[in-house]
């Protein structure tokens, strides 16, 4: 199994950091399909301020281009992204449009 961190910040909005945690408290079953059936096995988001972590661990054949294509051909996936894009913003420096930024790993233990 393979891992994966990856990044995003949050607008620096307690009323909006609220809400966005609110909705991962109930997250729709047809997202949560949608990860599972890409391959992506577990996952985790940690916040600090207004920075997030994602921390997943996807399965040997999981493609980061395949789960791209899948999302766009899902309706109701495009929908939670654009419900969820009015609380996140760019990191500092990504390409127009680029949301969750995969980390490179230096260390390890």
């Amino acid at each position: 199994m393979n891992r994966y961190c990856l990044t995003l910040d949050l607008k620096d909005d307690p009323d909006l950091i609220a809400a966005y945690e609110q909705y991962h408290q109930a997250v729709w079953p047809e997202i949560l399909a949608s990860i599972k059936s890409a391959g992506i096995k577990h996952m985790e988001i940690y916040r600090w301020q207004s920075r997030l972590f994602m921390i997943m661990e996807v399965s040997e054949n999981f493609s980061f281009e395949e789960k791209a294509q899948l999302d766009a051909a899902n309706p109701k996936v495009q929908e939670w992204e654009t419900l969820l894009w009015q609380y996140q913003q760019a990191l500092p420096g990504v390409n127009p449009g680029e949301k969750w930024q995969l980390m490179r790993q230096i260390f390890i233990l």
